[in-house]
């Protein structure tokens, strides 16, 4: 992190749309959006259905151009992009890899631009959509319940409420983020190290969170029913030339699909940290920060911009603080350690699988593996040479621990 001029003012999360108690979570997301706009949600509540059914389409095609002008605050643009960037990812997809679409029909197409500019969103289903915005409490207990939701059964419900959970669990992490800032602006080693704990439990809490991804979601049906309704049309061979939004211009556009480093968690904790990627994966990163909200993005940058962590540690000569600074590193680079174990299971052991049975010639009808596009067998649905990419941004994770000296 580099250095800047001191600013008498703390860090705080006031200006970066994150709460104290909800994260990058959008908070109490709406259920519905005004009566103008039944015919999305009519369409977008039955999804799954419509996609088995093969009807999706057709549907769609008979909705009405509805003008997004009358969504007026925040959070009915946010349940408008996610309801029409749904319907999207389940148009382009209904016949899966084989039979996709080269245009998106402009009842659909232009208002997803138009809410997707109002809110500095790209036109297409992201992290913020799926997880950040597509919850709410189902009862007085706190036990949650998607608003919307893709084919899949109760493996989409598992996979997007587990990685809501995760975002959870990072609440406490997110809330330490301006005290460890400030502790380093005015050089309180004792305020850091407390704030360092709190982060350290906090991604503790956020590897076990996603352990639950192996109780709720089954990964036959991740791969090969799921995953291509995340995918993008952006380095996707399946659609090369990406897709023409109809009404809004006349050449294709391109955009990445779903990804984990969509979510700005990971991002916040290496400016902190102060960890550091090759050119190749932070090329990537940089690019998914293109598809968070704004003002997450800015509260990244922003964090870069900050008096370096590291060098703070460093200059010390405090044992306590540099044990604790190391314990954080430590619990990121288990986090990041058992993303690669759940990747493994949910997309690599399958597409081994798959590529045998095909080898083999055997009836694959009733192989859910099987119905996987071919296409991403190698890539994440954001576009990128998975495992490859996972592996080097754990290694740089190792390059923040701080060598000892004699």
């Amino acid at each position: 992190m580099a250095s800047v001029e001191s600013n008498p003012k703390p860090f705080s999360l006031g200006p970066y749309q994150v709460s104290e108690d909800c994260g990058f979570l959008l908070k109490e997301p709406l259920q519905e959006l005004p009566p103008h706009y039944q015919p999305w949600m009519d369409i977008a509540r039955h999804i799954p259905e419509l996609v088995q059914s093969h009807e999706l389409r057709s549907e769609i095609y008979k909705m009405p151009m509805l003008s997004s002008e009358f969504l007026q605050n925040e959070k009915e643009l946010r349940l408008a992009h996610l309801v029409l960037s749904m319907m999207t990812m389940g148009y382009v997809w209904q016949e899966g890899e084989k039979d996709t679409v080269e245009t998106l029909p402009c009842n659909l197409a232009v208002p997803l631009w138009n809410v997707s500019q109002s809110l500095g969103l790209p036109p297409i289903l992201t992290h913020a959509d799926g997880v950040l915005a597509n919850w709410m409490k189902k009862d007085p207990e706190g036990n949650l319940e998607l608003l919307i939701n893709l084919p899949g059964g109760d493996s989409v419900r598992g996979f997007f409420l587990v990685t809501l959970l995760v975002e959870v669990a990072a609440v406490p992490a997110i809330k330490n983020i301006p005290v460890v800032i400030n502790g380093v602006r005015c050089g309180d080693t004792n305020a850091v190290v407390q704030a360092l704990e709190n982060i350290s439990q906090s991604i503790q809490d956020m590897t076990d969170a996603l352990k639950l991804m192996h109780v709720y979601v089954d990964p036959s049906v991740f791969y090969g029913i799921m995953r291509i309704f995340l995918s993008g049309w952006k380095d996707n061979p399946s659609m090369p030339k990406g897709l023409i939004y109809e009404g809004v211009q006349k050449e294709p556009m391109e955009y990445s699909g779903g990804s984990a480093a969509q979510s700005s968690l990971l991002h916040c904790f290496d400016e902190l940290l102060g960890i550091k990627h090759e050119e190749s994966s932070s090329s990537f990163l940089n690019r998914m920060r293109d598809y968070m909200p704004p003002a997450h993005k800015q509260l990244i940058q922003d964090i870069s911009y900050q008096p370096s962590l590291k060098s703070f540690v460093q200059q010390q000569n405090c044992g306590h603080l540099k044990q604790t600074y190391h314990l954080c590193v430590s619990k990121l680079l288990a986090l990041r350690n058992y993303h690669i174990t759940v990747v493994s299971r949910f997309i690599t052991v399958p597409a081994a699988r798959t590529r045998q049975l095909r080898k083999q010639s055997q009836d694959l009808e009733d192989e859910t593996v099987t119905r996987a596009p071919i296409a991403l067998e190698e890539r994440g649905t954001g576009g990128s040479g998975i495992m490859n990419f996972l592996k080097t941004v754990r290694d740089q994770t190792k390059d923040a621990f701080i060598p000892e000296t004699s």
